[in-house]
């Protein structure tokens, strides 16, 4: 027997983008864009979890310490639909293999690719960003190498920002997803 209904919502769930990286890179500002561009819906899963918490990214970590934001954000991004949109993730949805997983099977995974130096000059106080920091993460350089393999890991696609508009950034993430934009 065929079940229908797993052939729908695969179907329906695939044609989204996912963009994941570090805090900084762009994904809510190039998301937006994007989504206008190609004719796509926009989501931004921090602002979901802003929210529904009733607080700032900030406030929400300092009350729920690490541990409990990432629970937040897992149940939130495990628990996404969305058909034709362009998602923004949080920087550390990719602690979460369940979100990660499903995130995936809705489409394609773009990780918007920056170097340790470039996300420094753009968040000067990680704390006040509102950036989860996971077990014995101090610094920056620490967060980086914790981080980076996690996005590579379940990238589908990875375009390199360092050095691009927020422009340059959108043409490139439309061309290497098939997107003709003008």
């Amino acid at each position: 027997m065929i079940d229908f209904y797993s052939h729908v919502r695969y179907n329906v769930f695939m044609n989204n983008l996912v963009l994941i990286g570090m805090p900084s890179s762009g994904k809510s500002t190039a998301g937006v864009l994007l989504a206008k561009k190609i004719g796509f819906g926009f989501i931004d899963c921090d602002l979901i979890i802003q929210g529904e918490q009733n607080a700032l990214l900030s406030e929400i970590i300092e009350r729920e310490g690490p541990e409990g934001f990432i629970q937040i954000e897992e149940r939130v991004n495990a628990g996404l639909a969305a058909m034709r949109c362009v998602i923004a993730t949080g920087g550390s949805v990719c602690y979460s293999e369940r979100a990660m997983q499903h995130l995936k099977s809705m489409g394609t995974v773009v990780y918007l690719q920056l170097s340790e130096q470039e996300v420094a000059r753009r968040i000067p106080n990680l704390v006040r960003r509102g950036v989860v920091m996971r077990g014995n993460v101090g610094t920056l350089h620490d967060l980086y190498l914790q981080r980076v393999p996690l996005y590579e890991q379940y990238a589908d696609v990875t375009i390199r920002c360092d050095g691009q508009t927020i422009d340059e950034t959108v043409a490139a993430i439309a061309e290497a997803t098939g997107f003709a934009i003008g």
